[in-house]
C-alpha cells in the first residue's frame, strides 16, 4: 500500500530561479548603466519602506490573520506537497479491502493513515455517516480551509498594495531633505537620486516579493484543494461500493498529465475481489 506520509519537499527552484533572474536583470542593468550597486544601497529608504508597508498591513489586517500569512511564508521557498500518485494508490487499495470484506474492515488501517483529511473522511465513511452527511462534513472543512487560506494570502496582496505608495513617500522625505540644502547645488542632483531610492525599494518590493508570492500561495491552495476533492471523490465511492477500476478511472482525472503507477499487487487483489463478488 502506498504510505501517505510521504510527500514531496525542498526547496522551490522556480521561486529561487525566479528571485535570482528578476535581480540579476534589474542589478546587471544597472550595472550596464554605468551605476554602482551603492547607488541604490539606502538603509533609511528600507526601514522606510519596510516599516511603513509592515504597519498598513498590522492596521488593515487582524493579528491572527497576520501571524498566519507569516507561517505560510515557509511555502514559498518551499514545495512540501502530498503526492497525489501516492494517495490515488492508497484508496484503490482501500476500495478493493472494503469491497473484499467491507468497510468495517479498514477501521485499523484507518488510524494509521497519515493524511489527516483522508483519515478523517474514511474514519466518518467507517463509522456510518450517511453520504450526504460526509459529503457537507469534508466540503464545509474545505470550503473554511479555502477562506482561511485566502485571508492570509490577502495580506501579501495588501503589502504590495501599500508598498510603491510608502515608496512615494520615502521619495518626498527625501525630496524635503535636499530643498533644505538649494544652496548647495552640487549636493542637490545627488540628493534628489537618493531620494528616489525608496520608490525603487517600494516598486521592488512589491513586484519582486510580495506580489508574486500571493500568486504562488493561491496556486499552492489550488493544488491542495484538488487533492482533497480526490480524496473526498474516493472515500465516497468507497462508500458507494464502486468497482476499484471505476474507482481509478474517475480519480485519475485529477492527475492531469501525471502518470499513476499501479502497483502489481493492487491491480491483482482488485482482480481476486471482482472474482469474489461475482461467486
Amino acid at each position: 500500500m502506498a504510505d501517505s506520509k510521504k510527500a514531496k519537499q525542498g526547496l522551490d527552484l522556480a521561486t529561487i530561479g525566479g528571485v535570482v533572474l528578476a535581480l540579476a536583470g534589474i542589478l546587471g542593468g544597472l550595472t550596464l548603466e554605468g551605476g554602482k550597486l551603492s547607488d541604490i544601497s539606502q538603509f533609511t529608504a528600507a526601514m522606510i519602506v519596510l516599516g511603513g508597508t509592515c504597519g498598513s498591513v498590522l492596521i488593515s489586517t487582524p493579528l491572527s490573520i497576520v501571524l498566519g500569512a507569516i507561517r505560510r511564508l515557509g511555502g514559498i521557498l518551499f514545495e512540501k506537497t502530498q503526492r497525489p500518485e501516492a494517495l490515488l494508490e492508497e484508496i484503490i487499495d482501500f476500495a478493493v479491502k472494503a469491497r473484499k470484506n467491507g468497510i468495517v474492515s479498514l477501521e485499523l488501517e484507518a488510524a494509521e493513515i497519515g493524511n489527516p483529511f483522508l483519515k478523517k473522511a474514511l474514519t466518518l465513511a467507517i463509522d456510518g455517516t450517511d453520504l450526504e452527511e460526509l459529503r457537507g462534513m469534508m466540503e464545509l472543512q474545505m470550503d473554511l480551509e479555502r477562506r482561511r487560506a485566502h485571508s492570509e494570502i490577502k495580506v501579501f496582496e495588501s503589502g504590495g498594495g501599500y508598498a510603491p505608495t510608502i515608496g512615494i513617500i520615502g521619495a518626498v522625505l527625501g525630496l524635503i531633505q535636499v530643498m533644505k540644502n538649494l544652496a548647495n547645488i552640487d549636493e542637490v542632483g545627488r540628493g534628489i537620486a537618493v531620494a528616489f531610492v525608496a520608490t525603487v525599494y517600494g516598486v521592488g518590493l512589491a513586484n519582486i516579493f510580495l506580489l508574486p508570492a500571493a500568486t504562488k500561495l493561491k496556486s499552492r491552495v489550488g493544488q491542495e484543494m484538488e487533492i482533497k476533492e480526490m480524496i473526498l471523490q474516493g472515500v465516497i465511492s468507497i462508500v458507494e461500493g464502486l468497482n476499484p477500476k471505476l474507482i481509478r478511472s474517475k480519480l485519475e482525472a485529477f492527475l492531469g498529465d501525471a502518470k499513476p503507477s499501479k502497483a502489481k499487487g493492487v491491480v491483482e487483489m482488485a482482480g481476486a475481489a471482482e472474482a469474489a463478488t461475482q461467486t
